[in-house]
């Protein structure tokens, strides 16, 4: 297998660590909290939510793979029940839409948040079945816990040992850490969405994008 190949299945299973995460969870605060809600009641390390997370999924998908594989429907509700609540989705979809959230409205804002992540899952879903937790190293989190926003450095091994590096972008909220971007290889999720959502934006406008996801959402669940 190539490494091109190799890399796709990393960025897919990085991406399902990361948007797994994100599926079920509450809408949350729109953006960075005041000091005083900054401190989670939990004291669960940011490199520990990440273990957790994959930990979670590994054990959510063991022995059902073929199971899943046929069907769509127990595969979309694995991925939308299985993890805790450790993904600031609100905030994610805030910083794909740069500009365009700051004249959203709140219901196109909680459209688009449902939208996006849904197209996510259907996207992503069936990639799941080739996670595997072996893959994957977390690195001990070494950086300075009490700022807002950290890091947590991880790496995916290719099948030809080849390690590449895959970090989560962590910020600080009451209920404890939470993603809201992953980098791999130098590529940002966030930015990378923001830069093809915002092109279609400002062609289509935040509805006719809208639109388009759930379309492909619906289309999706009916197949």
């Amino acid at each position: 297998m190539s490494r091109a190949s190799n890399l796709k299945r990393v960025v897919i299973g990085a991406c399902l660590l990361f948007a797994g995460g994100l599926l079920s969870l509450p809408v949350i605060a729109e953006s960075p909290p005041a000091a005083d809600e900054s401190t989670p009641d939990t004291a669960e390390a940011p490199d520990a939510v990440v273990q957790q997370v994959a930990t979670l999924l590994d054990q959510a998908i063991e022995g059902r793979r073929g199971e899943l594989k046929n069907d769509k429907k127990a595969l979309y509700e694995l991925i939308d029940g299985v993890l805790l609540p450790r993904f600031d989705r609100r905030y994610a979809a805030q910083l794909v839409l740069a500009r365009h959230w700051r004249t959203a409205s709140d219901e196109q804002r909680n459209q688009f948040i449902d939208a996006f992540y849904n197209n996510m899952m259907h996207l992503y879903a069936e990639a799941i079945l080739e996670f595997n937790l072996d893959r994957l190293q977390v690195f001990p989190f070494r950086g300075d816990a009490t700022k807002k926003r950290v890091t947590v450095k991880t790496t995916m091994r290719l099948d030809d040992g080849t390690k590449v590096p895959v970090n989560y972008a962590m910020i600080k909220r009451k209920a404890g850490w939470q993603m809201f971007d992953v980098t791999i290889e130098n590529i940002s999720y966030v930015r990378n969405f923001k830069a093809e959502l915002n092109s279609e934006i400002q062609i289509e406008g935040l509805d006719g994008v809208i639109a388009r996801l759930e379309e492909k959402n619906e289309d999706s669940v009916a197949q």
